[in-house]
């Protein structure tokens, strides 16, 4: 007997290959970011991300609400805040941040570029539609784009919220 039931693909069940260099690239918060894998090509299962970033680049404390959050250093050395505890990652390190977990970090060596991840997709979204698109894969120029209005609304629905407290990473206020 023959199965004669028709397969229907699910969003994110056909395989992909995108390159670094030939997929969607963006300039944001004076980064570099290129998105790998997004959630229409990964039925939202997980995105992935290629950065770029300048010394001194990075976030102030926050958290994923509904993704785990993954960075494989691929070059350069960054401060991270994970909870609690301060880790410092270099090339080849892999850290892994659950979601709801404080974290942040600052770039220290004069550039660093890392595969970030996201289970399930989340963060790339927001890339997509505030950055601007990248007019060529370098580092952006300081400032050549403007801060996002992250307003609550907006960081609710990338899945993301603010953390009240002090900076351990930037406790200048910078």
């Amino acid at each position: 007997m023959t199965d004669s039931t028709p397969s229907l693909a699910l969003p994110g069940s056909v395989g992909f290959l995108h390159s670094v260099d030939s997929a969607p690239a963006y300039w944001w918060l004076d980064i570099l970011w290129i998105v790998l894998a997004d959630a229409p090509a990964t039925g939202g299962r997980f995105s992935l991300m290629e950065e770029w970033l300048p010394q001194g680049a990075g976030t102030g404390p926050h958290k994923h609400t509904w993704s785990d959050e993954t960075y494989y250093m691929l070059d350069g050395e960054i401060t991270f805040l994970i909870g609690d505890e301060i880790r410092v990652a270099r090339t080849g390190d892999f850290l892994m941040v659950p979601r709801d977990t404080r974290h942040a970090f600052r770039v220290e060596s004069e550039t660093a570029r890392f595969l970030n991840g996201y289970t399930p997709a989340s963060l790339e979204a927001a890339v997509i539609e505030m950055a601007m698109p990248a007019p060529e894969r370098v580092i952006p120029p300081k400032g050549a784009t403007p801060p996002p209005a992250m307003t609550p609304a907006l960081m609710r629905r990338y899945g993301m919220d603010t953390v009240p407290g002090p900076d351990p990473l930037h406790p200048e206020g910078h």
